[in-house]
């Protein structure tokens, strides 16, 4: 043996496990290899802060631009650095990166919107809302004159070309304004110019998606009026019915000298109330609470709603536990013939991702071609029915959740100790007294925590309502929540599909309240649950 050589030495008879896989691989990633990943690592993270931080301050975030930027140098120190005061930082650094990304920022920003009027028509800044109000307000006058007109570009710019109805003089329009072109310049047909020098004419597919281009492009005509295309042939003038006065911050009706002023809310209003329709995000303070509270076309649907989402997540819990309790036991006993084989048979639908399961279920149940309903003797409004279809989701979410609560009902079971049962049988407990006093007690030692997630997950299935009856059905006194919503899908709803649009702020505000329901559940939950520690 060589001088340079060491070798392990253990005690005779001693068999010595080889390295684990794990093991062999870890060195392969230090020394010279693992300093480049370092360096790789560090460099896409340095790439991306530095973008990261100079991309908020030109858009003059200057705080979290900031943030980002001393972020950056210090995961730079924390991983460069040796010093033995770091090293704990090395692990805990990208879990706090993740949770301040994934949890954090998010709650934040939730509750930023919760307390703003972010809505549809509510989703710019003041200056864009002014610009948009004062090109929305523009309309065709008694004697506004007609064009036929031809797209084209100059120098990658959208320019119309113009011929006035009546008229043969040739005009270029952009956002600039008009502009006249010379007679030798274009190429006039029907009326209609085909060419012009210096312009490039869109024909065919280049006039393919250019509709909201052109829909946008209003061109200034000289004082108050304007140019705006029709279509891909025709452009009209156009006049505002509203002027913006900048020092008083109003809008006034040209026809009918109305005034709108800043109400305060993110909308130009005049003193009666009345609205136009396009507004600006701003903070409203506590407004969207108080709409929660006050408001009967919010809060009456928010009620029942929430009645229906207690009951569902209750039942939803207590029916899978007792079902998937039930078949533990019944799975549970020694000598059982194929009992590996039932289990897998038990935990298949927890293998097929639920969505897919929901609609396969909203196949099944349908009223006219549904499986189910041709199988027994009468037809069963399992979708179309207030009270069937309520009934249809806790039947298919219990279907989803048995198996959950089979696993973790078997696990429970074989951590009892069998000697605590046989000594309740000696003494002469029946076997329904073991299981009151010994088994029930133990086991939810272990699962009620679990109950109380379940109990939260359901309060909350989004996929479990909404793929199957989408809320609905609906009755005639609501627009937005329907028979079976849940609180996660009517303020689903809210935000996405309102008769106007998205109302975001408020539907923030209903996540918040939301949070502190379930919340305050978990909380008392789990203060009850306390009295099962002394059974340990």
């Amino acid at each position: 043996m060589s001088s340079g050589t060491v070798t392990a030495r253990t005690a005779p008879g001693v068999t010595v496990p080889p390295p684990s896989l794990l093991a062999r691989a870890l060195p392969a990633f230090s020394g010279t290899t693992g300093l480049l990943i370092k360096v790789v690592l560090l460099g896409v993270t340095n790439a991306i802060g530095l973008y990261a931080g100079v991309k908020l301050l030109a858009d003059e975030a200057v705080v979290a631009g900031a943030v980002v930027l001393a972020a950056t140098v210090a995961i730079d120190a924390v991983y460069i650095l040796s010093s033995r005061v770091v090293v704990p930082l090395k692990f805990l650094v990208p879990a706090t990166v993740f949770l301040i990304g994934f949890q954090l920022i998010p709650i934040v920003y939730n509750g930023g919107v919760a307390f703003s009027n972010w809505s549809t028509g509510h989703n710019l800044t003041k200056e864009e809302a002014i610009q948009t109000i004062q090109e929305t307000s523009l309309a065709q006058p008694p004697d506004g004159a007609f064009y036929t007109m031809t797209p084209s570009r100059r120098d990658g710019t959208l320019t119309l070309l113009l011929v006035a109805e009546g008229s043969t003089t040739a005009l270029a329009g952009d956002e600039e304004g008009l502009t006249e072109l010379a007679p030798g310049d274009v190429t006039i047909e029907n009326g209609t110019i085909t060419a012009a020098e210096g312009y490039d004419v869109l024909t065919g597919s280049e006039l393919v998606g250019i509709d909201q281009e052109l829909a946008s492009l209003v061109i200034p005509a000289g004082g108050d009026t304007f140019v705006r295309a029709e279509g891909l042939s025709t452009a009209i003038e156009l006049t505002p019915t509203l002027r913006y006065d900048e020092e008083n911050d109003t809008f006034t009706n040209i026809e009918t000298g109305v005034v709108f002023s800043d109400n305060g809310s993110g909308s130009y209003a005049t003193a009666d109330g009345e609205e136009i329709e396009q507004g600006w995000r701003t903070n409203i303070g506590l407004e969207n609470f108080r709409e929660i509270v006050r408001n009967p076309l919010i809060r009456d649907p928010f009620l029942s709603t929430f009645a229906w989402t207690f009951t569902y997540a209750l039942l939803s819990v207590a029916l899978t536990f007792f079902a998937g309790l039930f078949l533990a036991i019944a799975l549970n006993h020694d000598g059982l013939r194929l009992q590996k084989l039932q289990r897998s048979i038990l935990i298949l639908p927890f293998a097929v991702p639920a969505f897919l399961s929901i609609l396969v279920w909203r196949g099944l149940l349908n009223d006219d071609f549904g499986v189910v309903n041709s199988i027994l003797p009468v037809d069963v409004p399992w979708l179309f029915d207030p009270f069937w279809a309520k009934v249809s989701c806790l039947l298919v979410n219990v279907w989803l959740g048995i198996p959950y609560m089979f696993l973790v009902s078997t696990g429970a079971l074989q951590a009892i100790p069998d000697e605590m049962k046989e000594a309740a049988r000696v003494d002469g407990a029946s076997g329904l007294q073991v299981f009151r006093k010994i088994t029930l007690p133990l086991l939810l030692v272990a699962v009620a925590p679990l109950l109380i997630a379940s109990f939260a997950f359901n309060f909350n299935n989004f996929n479990g309502v909404y793929f199957l009856t989408e809320g609905g059905p609906y009755g005639e006194d609501q627009s937005v929540a329907g028979s079976t919503d849940l609180l996660v899908t009517y303020t689903f709803k809210v935000a996405f599909q309102t008769g106007r649009g998205g109302d975001y702020g408020l539907a923030a505000a209903l996540s918040i309240v939301i949070f502190l329901i379930i919340a305050v559940i978990a909380a008392i939950s789990f203060s009850r649950t306390k009295t099962l520690e002394n059974l340990n």
